[in-house]
């Protein structure tokens, strides 16, 4: 009988101890990563219309070349002049993780979040070479019609270490 008490002690304090560990906001962070799914698999797939669910109507995102997309409309025409068929990039395979949870600011319907990360893009070009290029992210979400949406997206990468850098060094 004490066993059973015992164990029953400790099953409960696990139980709270567990409750207790979840993290703040577990819903919201949850739906920040199927997002960041879903644009990594819109990416991958060369679906750029897929993208537009993910993206706030006043987005502005500045890609990895600098240039900017001002509205959801921009996203698929701009990936489209790069990427695919007869184009610079024959394909793009991208992997995109978060560094750590979605910082929220606000409360309410001003509330937005604010979350950096690092992706590893591996470009296959049409003249036959593959760059892994290593890159970081910042985006700022916002909730919009009641779903988490890319209010601005901010791609970089280092202008000093990259492949494209390395293979003039090697040249």
């Amino acid at each position: 009988m004490m066993k059973r008490c015992l164990l029953l002690v400790i099953l409960t304090l696990a139980l709270v101890i567990g409750v207790g560990a979840e993290e703040k906001d577990h819903a919201d962070h949850e739906e920040l990563r199927a997002l960041l799914h879903g644009v990594e698999q819109a990416m991958n797939s060369q679906k750029y219309t897929d993208l537009l669910p993910y993206f706030h109507q006043n987005l502005r995102v500045t890609m990895i070349n600098q240039e900017v997309v001002t509205k959801p409309e921009g996203l698929d025409p701009y990936f489209k002049d790069w990427i695919g068929p007869g184009k610079y990039v024959k394909s793009l395979n991208m992997k995109l993780t978060a560094d750590d949870l979605t910082e929220f600011y606000g409360t309410g319907p001003s509330r937005f979040g604010v979350v950096r990360g690092a992706g590893t893009e591996d470009y296959d070009l049409t003249d036959g070479r593959r760059l892994e290029m290593k890159t970081r992210w910042t985006a700022t979400v916002v909730k919009d019609n009641g779903k988490w949406r890319i209010l601005t997206l901010h791609i970089g990468a280092n202008f000093y270490k990259n492949p494209i850098v390395e293979q003039f060094q090697n040249a």
